[in-house]
């Protein structure tokens, strides 16, 4: 382990490396900070910049952004009682109520040092597991795998959204649009409707910008013309605001929300979004004094931002053990990888040892960026809060066309954005996530050709993936995720006509 960090420092420790590093957490930052411009959004539009730079380059320019995405939005979620991001959303709950106490500046040094505290404790635990898991995973066959992709989708359905018919309509979708292209065992062309662009399927680059990208950017245009402007207050702060009482007052607190963020940033298609939500329900619970929760207490900041954070480097452990996204931001890391040629997964930690450890560095790295360009970049940050959306979007909207032209040169990737822009806004509109569909396009290939593999070695005798333990296991789990949370609708319907 020791030879693979120091190789990982080596290939770290460039200026053009860390030069990108700080660029990536302070861009993200800014599109975490601005509300409407995700951690998401930043990655799908630097993903085209990375095809020119190393892999090294490319993989920790977008984990940059991706820290400083998750961790940007607690800025207008204190400043403005906006969420920036959906990993800030309890942020609001008890950092707007401080602001406006005259504590903004104590909220905003609490939620910078915890979200560096949760980055850091997650990346410990994604440094320590990642490599056993992927051990572990060495043994996976294409049975497992098969049972690993179904138990992930249906996961995502059945916990990340509220509606379990929406949720495995878009996952459905999102396997249905997996199959366009040559079939991955007899190479059978499907679905391409004549056209020779289709022959390898979706790109997956174009399709992330369109979906996540373009939809968001027509969401937010739709809402410039009912937004009003905020004025916002400049804080000046001094250290971090709290004392070291304070401090340790929050270690269990801290603890307990960083475990949390990790767990659930494990779980695939969950990620920060949910976190940070839990997190503060659960501190909330264990408070002795839960009446004073959404009233402006550190307690809610500390657990929303903890939480969030953590599960930046929980969502990377599946990613790059399983080649399975933890999230949105992951399924673009992915895109990432592949761009360079690069399959993650427990081959990857033999294969690109270095690789790996060098983006554990560059992960820690940009978590000392972030802290300390938060804690003396906050006024610079609070004028960027002002800048219009009606200049801000079109601008990028044209970064994204070129972004998806410049990958291959070809017209019809642009054509692709803005297919998947237009699912995407319908998405929106009709309350159906999105998160399923992306996760059901990467893991529908992975599920269709070791499907066919297993069945090969098996003879066509399905029961294989049943009586294979570890295939078993997943595949009971799979079905129970989906009992459960058929069971839960069914108890909740009675509740809500009450």
């Amino acid at each position: 382990m020791l030879p693979l960090f120091q190789q990982g420092m080596e290939a770290i420790f460039t200026f053009q490396i860390l030069g990108l590093i700080f660029f990536g957490t302070v861009v993200g930052i800014i599109f975490g900070a601005i509300p409407g411009l995700t951690a998401t959004m930043a990655v799908a539009l630097f993903l085209p910049i990375t095809y020119t730079l190393g892999a090294t380059a490319g993989i920790a320019l977008l984990v940059a952004l991706y820290i400083g995405g998750v961790s940007g939005g607690l800025i207008s979620a204190i400043l403005l009682k906006i969420p920036g991001t959906p990993a800030s959303v309890a942020t609001v709950f008890d950092g707007g109520p401080m602001m406006e106490k005259g504590e903004g500046a104590k909220a905003l040094g609490v939620g910078i040092f915890y979200s560096f505290v949760g980055t850091m404790l997650s990346i410990v635990a994604l440094i320590f597991i990642a490599p056993t898991l992927a051990k572990i995973a060495l043994a996976f066959g294409p049975h497992e795998y098969f049972a690993i992709a179904i138990f992930s989708l249906t996961l995502i359905v059945s916990l990340a959204t509220g509606s379990m018919v929406k949720g495995l309509f878009s996952g459905l979708l999102g396997f249905a649009f997996s199959t366009v292209g040559i079939a991955p065992v007899d190479a059978v062309q499907r679905f391409t409707l004549g056209l020779t662009e289709l022959n390898g399927g979706f790109d997956i680059l174009p399709v992330l910008i369109g979906l996540f990208a373009i939809s968001e950017i027509i969401k937010v245009a739709e809402e410039v013309k009912t937004e009003t402007h905020v004025s916002i207050s400049i804080v000046k702060l001094k250290g971090f605001g709290f004392s070291i009482k304070e401090f340790f007052e929050q270690g269990w607190n801290m603890i307990r929300s960083a475990l949390i963020g990790t767990g659930i940033g494990i779980l695939p298609g969950i990620g920060s979004g949910t976190s940070n939500i839990v997190s503060y329900m659960v501190a909330k619970k264990q408070s002795k004094h839960p009446e004073k929760f959404g009233t402006g207490v550190i307690d809610g900041i500390v657990a929303s931002e903890t939480a969030a954070c953590s599960s930046v480097g929980g969502a990377m452990i599946p990613l790059l053990t399983l080649g399975i996204p933890g999230d949105t931001v992951t399924a673009m890391l992915l895109g990432g990888f592949m761009i360079h040629g690069i399959q993650p997964g427990p081959l990857l930690f033999i294969s690109q040892g270095p690789l790996v450890y060098s983006i554990f560095i560059a992960m820690v790295v940009s978590a000392f960026i972030m802290l300390f360009a938060e804690l003396y970049g906050v006024r610079v940050f609070v004028k960027l809060l002002d800048i219009p959306k009606h200049i801000l979007l079109p601008i990028i909207l044209v970064l994204c066309f070129v972004g998806a032209f410049g990958l291959g040169n070809r017209i019809f990737d642009v054509g692709v954005i803005v297919f998947f822009g237009l699912l995407g806004y319908g998405f929106v509109k009709f309350g159906v996530p999105q998160t399923p569909f992306i996760i059901g396009l990467i893991l529908g290939p992975m599920a269709e050709t070791n499907l066919r593999r297993g069945l090969m070695l098996s003879d066509n005798n399905f029961m294989d993936f049943l009586t294979k333990p570890i295939a078993g296991t997943f595949l009971g789990l799979a079905a129970a995720s989906v009992v459960w949370h058929v069971v839960q609708a069914h108890r909740a319907k009675p509740a809500a006509k009450v």
